[in-house]
C-alpha cells in the first residue's frame, strides 16, 4: 500500500486506521479534480522540458500518456484505486505503469502542495464560470418576465403590511438587478481564482530554474501568485472567497423562493404553478405545496453558511500547508453543485409561473392607494402635510375611495413600467469582468 504514495520511502508503513481517518472523503472529491490535475501536469512537464529537466523524447511519451488519461477522465472511466492515496498518485501511477521510467520524472520541481493548489484553482475557476452562466440564464428569464408582466399590478408590502402599489414587472426586475450585484462578488472571486500557484513547491519555491510565467500562460491564468509562501496561503482563502460569491447568489435565490412561497399561499393568491410542479398532501386532497421553493430556500440558506464554515476551518492557521485544508473540498464542492441545481430549478419554476389578473380589485387593498391620493392633492396645490392629514381623516372615517384603474390611466409608466434596458447594460459590464 505504501508504495503507491508520493511521499513513501523504504521501511515506511501506515496503519489502516490512520489511513482511513486521514484520507476521509478526499478521494470522492479528488475525482472532480482529475481533469485539472492532468492539465496541470501537461503544463508543468512542458515547462520542465523548456528548462532542460526533461528530454524531448520523455516529454513526447509523457504527453501522450497524460492525454490518454485525460480522455479516460472525460469519458468517465477514471477511478482512484483502493490502495492509492489520491488523484495525484493515481495519475502518476497510471502514467508510470504505461510509459515506464519517464513517468517518474513529472514531479520534478513540484510539491503535492502546489499541485493540489493549482488543481483546486483550475477547478474553481471552471465552476465560477459555470455559475456565472447559470446566473445569466436566470437573469435573462427574469428580464423577460419583467417585460411580459410590467402592467400587472401587485401590492407592495413593508413590515408584511399592505403598503403601496407595485407590479410584477418591478418584482421580477428587482431580482434580475440583484443578480448583477451577486455577479460583482463572483467576478471578484474569479479574479482570485485566476492566479497561478504552480511552481511554489511546498510553499518555499524550488532550486530548479522553473519558468512560472510559462505555466501561467499555458494554463491561461491571468497572472500568478508571485510570492511562494503566499501561493500556499491561498489554499483555503481562495475557497472562502468563492464561497462568498456563491453565498450572495444563494441569498437572492432564498429571498425569491420565500416570496414565491408567500405569493402562492391562498391568503395572497398572486401566482400559481402547474400541478406537476407542486406536491400534494397525504391527508388533505386540496393541497398544492411549493416544495421546490421551500427546498431552494433551505438549500440556499445552508449555502450561505459555507463561508463561515470555511472560516472556522482555516481561522488562525499559521502560514504553510496544514492537513486541515483537505476538508475545504468537502465543504465547498457540494455547495457549488447545490447552488447550480437551485439556479436551474428556479429557472424551471419561473418558466411555468402563472400570474393572477386584477389582484388589486380585492377590497383589502383599498388603502394601497392612499399615497397616490395624497400625491394627487399635492399636485392640486395642497401642502403635503395637509394632504396627508386629509386622506388620513378619510381613512379613519371609512370614507376613503380610490379607483386604481384611474391610477393606471393617469400614472401610466410610473408603476411597473421601469425600463430594463439600463439593467441589461449593467449586466453586460459585469460579464466583461469574467473575460
Amino acid at each position: 500500500m505504501s508504495g503507491n504514495k508520493l511521499w513513501s520511502k523504504e521501511n515506511t508503513s501506515t496503519s489502516a486506521l490512520i489511513e482511513t481517518f486521514t484520507v476521509g472523503r478526499d478521494k470522492e472529491f479528488d475525482v472532480l479534480l482529475a481533469e485539472y490535475d492532468v492539465i496541470g501536469s501537461l503544463a508543468h512537464t512542458e515547462m520542465l522540458a523548456s528548462v532542460g529537466l526533461l528530454s524531448k523524447e520523455d516529454l513526447k511519451l509523457i504527453h501522450a500518456g497524460l492525454n490518454d488519461i485525460l480522455t479516460e477522465i472525460r469519458a468517465g472511466s477514471f477511478v482512484i484505486e483502493k490502495d492509492i492515496e489520491d488523484v495525484h498518485s493515481q495519475v502518476e501511477y497510471l502514467l508510470t505503469t504505461r510509459i515506464g521510467e519517464a513517468g517518474k520524472k513529472i514531479h520534478s520541481g513540484r510539491s503535492r502542495n502546489d499541485q493540489v493548489a493549482v488543481d483546486v484553482k483550475l477547478y474553481l475557476r471552471a465552476q465560477v464560470l459555470m455559475l456565472k452562466d447559470e446566473v445569466k440564464e436566470l437573469f435573462d428569464l427574469l428580464i423577460k418576465l419583467s417585460e411580459q408582466y410590467k402592467d400587472k399590478l401587485l401590492p407592495g408590502y413593508t413590515h408584511l403590511q399592505i403598503a403601496m402599489p407595485s407590479s410584477f414587472g418591478l418584482w421580477f426586475g428587482a431580482y434580475a438587478e440583484s443578480l448583477i450585484d451577486d455577479l460583482e462578488v463572483l467576478a471578484a472571486a474569479w479574479q482570485v481564482t485566476n492566479k497561478n500557484p504552480l511552481g511554489s513547491g511546498a510553499g518555499y519555491g524550488s532550486s530548479f530554474p522553473l519558468n512560472r510565467e510559462m505555466t501561467t500562460e499555458l494554463l491561461h491564468f491571468r497572472t500568478l501568485n508571485y510570492n511562494s509562501v503566499y501561493a500556499q496561503m491561498t489554499r483555503g482563502k481562495t475557497e472562502k472567497i468563492v464561497a462568498m460569491g456563491l453565498s450572495t447568489i444563494a441569498a437572492t435565490l432564498s429571498k425569491l423562493a420565500m416570496d414565491c412561497c408567500l405569493y402562492i399561499n391562498q391568503n395572497f393568491g398572486f401566482i400559481s404553478f402547474p400541478s406537476e410542479l407542486t406536491t400534494g398532501s397525504s391527508i388533505m386532497p386540496h393541497k398544492k405545496n411549493p416544495d421546490v421553493f421551500e427546498l431552494i430556500r433551505a438549500k440556499c440558506n445552508r449555502i450561505q453558511s459555507t463561508p463561515n464554515e470555511l472560516t472556522l476551518l482555516i481561522n488562525n492557521l499559521p502560514s504553510g500547508y496544514h492537513r486541515d485544508l483537505q476538508l475545504t473540498k468537502e465543504i465547498l464542492f457540494p455547495a457549488i453543485e447545490e447552488g447550480k441545481a437551485c439556479l436551474q430549478m428556479m429557472r424551471l419554476m419561473l418558466s411555468n409561473i402563472q400570474v393572477k389578473d386584477e389582484i388589486l380589485k380585492d377590497e383589502k387593498y383599498k388603502y394601497l392607494f392612499s399615497v397616490e391620493a395624497v400625491n394627487e392633492l399635492v399636485n392640486k396645490g395642497v401642502s403635503f402635510r395637509d394632504a396627508y392629514k386629509q386622506v388620513g381623516n378619510q381613512i379613519d372615517k371609512g370614507e376613503f375611495h380610490f379607483d386604481y384603474k384611474q391610477l393606471q390611466h393617469t400614472h401610466e409608466g410610473s408603476i411597473g413600467n421601469l425600463s430594463n434596458d439600463p439593467i441589461v447594460a449593467e449586466m453586460g459590464k459585469v460579464l466583461e469582468k469574467f473575460v
